[in-house]
């Protein structure tokens, strides 16, 4: 293949991606471009852990509430402003570049990690 960077698998498997379910979303406008935080249930194993998302081009607060999402839970916390970002939200850029939610197309156990 051409210049694409290869992983091996166990670098892959040291991320952990997991299913939680938004319980809590509101508007942030304190930032650059502005956001919508997230607060997301991972089950008992995780807990409930915050997001920043640039996600207001395509979603509601409302949108967003009960709906389960793919995140990956081991990243070092990174501060976003004021907002301290606890998981990164899975998505992938729409016609605009502006993200799209990854979602299971049904409702399955918070905290269940990707494979």
């Amino acid at each position: 293949m051409s210049s694409q960077n290869f992983i091996h698998y166990k670098e892959f498997e040291k991320v952990d991606i997991r299913l939680g379910t938004i319980v809590e979303a509101y508007e942030y406008d304190q930032l650059k471009k502005p956001s919508i935080i997230l607060k997301i249930n991972f089950g008992n194993e995780i807990g409930i852990k915050k997001s920043s998302a640039q996600l207001r081009s395509n979603y509601t607060c409302n949108d967003l509430i009960n709906k389960q999402v793919i995140a990956v839970v081991n990243f070092q916390p990174k501060q976003i402003g004021k907002i301290t970002s606890e998981v990164l939200v899975l998505g992938v850029p729409d016609n605009q570049n502006e993200p799209i939610l990854v979602f299971p197309e049904k409702k399955l156990k918070n905290g269940i990690k990707l494979y």
